[in-house]
């Protein structure tokens, strides 16, 4: 292959989603000669925000974010501190509280604030029985997790997963209180939503914490999913936080730094191939035929896109061929709606409340009513009434909507890619998306006329915005054979490929997705470690 000097680099990237800045970042402040190449005009992957909808009487329009919105477990992992992403222009405001619920059948709210005491004293206020029920629940919970989020800062080999969670309870304490042991256990192999119904009596408060802990993926009823909910704890640690101007703020930031420390960020560069030579990732070739070389390729796409399509079959062994196309993608998970409306949402039962916009909105009656959903989804339809969780980030960012107007993003599970009715996404999307609406009218009557427009993202869009395979979120499904040191499968776990020096960074790899970051970090460690004594890096 051959390339003029302008076309070579250290280390290449393909795709800019934010676990691939991260990886560049880490790298060009290492001194690394850094290309990360992205296929659209705005980079960001899925932590993106476009403006759309200018009019005469919008002439700003609304800033929309287009994938994740709400950034939480990055705040657990000190890349934002460490990369001092605040002096390449990133602004976070706090969301608290993090997520209200409010109750579907009579007046009340239950919020979830960064401060248990007073989140305490808003569950007393709805479901007085489970306010020491809570307590216990998020001290349990959060010794465990303190060692969880340990071993997600770390490639997931078997004994460095265990051996940061076993450090972490010597620092904590024990995990299980004595004679707690086995009870305890059998928590954390325990599925989710049997977890919550254990733990708690509200109905309410059941539903708020099964609704939130399904934004992972697996169904209520998964084994060793009990976790999810019990994340809950490190919301306490954490808190949430909307970049102000949109959550694509985070990720321009990241560019910022790349070009500060010398790198490069080409948009409008789809990657058509990763070269490969005896076994070894030497460059990329874009779609309109130029290449560009490295020593060190990072891919931040899709595992399955990556190996089975940007390096191509005829590099893998035909047993590893079957194992990356046996990774599980899903059925798709859900879908949204970016709405630019009237006014806020004032919902019936928080009427006045002024604090129920600073967080994530959880509209979702009861576990019974996400079951009904559940139901269908399995059914391969979408879901007669979809549980959704909306966000009103205009409410404590103005940035995002100028003139006077709002914006309200809703999310809704449980969507399948596939349909079984033999209907297309492309013919139902906009019938969907009135569902969705219509659950936030059902909470919020004075929302009833008030869309001005709507960015529709169907699984199916998804997929074509972002790459994310049957339009799954977290790339892979987040069950346990695909978590830890499984994902995506074992041979791939450490961010390394069976070609040599081709390296994996996206939610594919442990820990998965989210606004994390860990798979970014994780791979650039791993990267610095392996090649820190290589002078064939260096370009002169």
């Amino acid at each position: 292959m051959s390339s003029s000097a302008s076309h070579k680099y250290d280390t290449i990237i393909v795709g800019s989603g934010h676990n691939g800045l991260v990886t560049a970042c880490y790298l060009a402040k290492a001194g690394y000669k850094v290309l990360v190449t992205e296929k659209n005009e705005t980079i960001g992957g899925a932590v993106r925000t476009e403006t759309m909808f200018e009019s005469d009487q919008n002439p700003h329009g609304f800033r929309m974010d287009v994938g994740s919105s709400v950034h939480i477990m990055i705040h657990q992992t000190g890349i934002i501190e460490e990369l001092e992403l605040h002096k390449y222009g990133l602004e976070y405001i706090d969301m608290d509280p993090v997520m209200s619920y409010p109750v579907p059948t009579s007046k009340g709210v239950i919020h979830f604030w960064k401060d248990v005491d007073r989140t305490l004293e808003s569950i007393a206020q709805v479901a007085p029985k489970d306010v020491k029920n809570y307590r216990d629940f998020i001290d349990f919970w959060g010794k465990i997790n303190k060692g969880v989020l340990a071993s997600f800062m770390t490639p997931p080999k078997g004994s460095k997963v265990m051996g940061e969670i076993i450090k972490a309870q010597i620092r904590e304490g024990s995990m299980f209180k004595k004679g707690e042991h086995m009870s305890g256990l059998q928590k954390i192999l325990s599925s989710y939503g049997k977890v919550v119904d254990d733990a708690f009596d509200s109905p309410h408060l059941k539903a708020a914490l099964v609704w939130f802990a399904a934004q992972s993926g697996p169904l209520p009823d998964q084994s060793a999913t009990g976790d999810f909910a019990g994340w809950q704890s490190m919301l306490h640690e954490s808190g949430a936080k909307h970049p102000k101007g949109g959550s694509g703020m985070l990720t321009q930031a990241m560019k910022n730094l790349i070009e500060d420390y010398g790198g490069t960020v080409l948009t409008n560069t789809p990657i058509q191939k990763i070269l490969v030579h005896q076994g070894k990732a030497v460059g990329v070739l874009s779609e309109n035929g130029e290449e560009f070389e490295a020593p060190i390729i990072v891919s931040n796409a899709h595992v399955q896109t990556t190996m089975l399509k940007m390096v191509g079959p005829e590099h893998l062994a035909s047993s590893m061929i079957k194992k990356v196309e046996n990774i599980n993608v899903g059925n798709g998970f859900g879908m949204v709606i970016r709405c630019a409306v009237e006014e806020l949402p004032e919902y019936t039962s928080a009427p006045d409340d002024p604090y129920i916009h600073n967080g994530i909105q959880l509209l979702a009656p009861s576990v019974d009513y996400m079951n009904a959903a559940i139901g269908d989804y399995i059914q391969g339809k979408p879901p007669e009434k979809p549980a959704a969780l909306a966000m009103t980030f205009s409410k404590i960012d103005p940035e995002v909507a100028k003139d006077g107007k709002h914006t309200m993003f809703v999310w809704a599970q449980w969507h399948p890619y596939q349909l079984s009715t033999g209907e297309h996404w492309d013919d139902i999307r906009e019938r969907e998306a009135q569902k969705i609406y219509d659950v936030v009218v059902d909470y919020a009557p004075n929302m009833k006329g008030k869309l001005i427009d709507w960015y529709i993202q169907s699984p199916l869009d998804i997929e074509r915005k972002h790459g994310l395979l049957k339009g799954n979120v977290m790339h892979v499904e987040m069950s346990f054979d695909q978590m830890f040191m499984f994902r995506p499968i074992p041979e791939m776990s450490a961010y390394e490929t069976p070609i040599k020096h081709l390296y994996l960074s996206s939610a594919s790899c442990h820990p998965g997705g989210g606004v994390f970051g860990a798979a970014g970090y994780n791979a650039a460690q791993t990267i610095l470690s392996n090649y820190r004594k290589r002078s064939w890096l260096k370009n002169t």
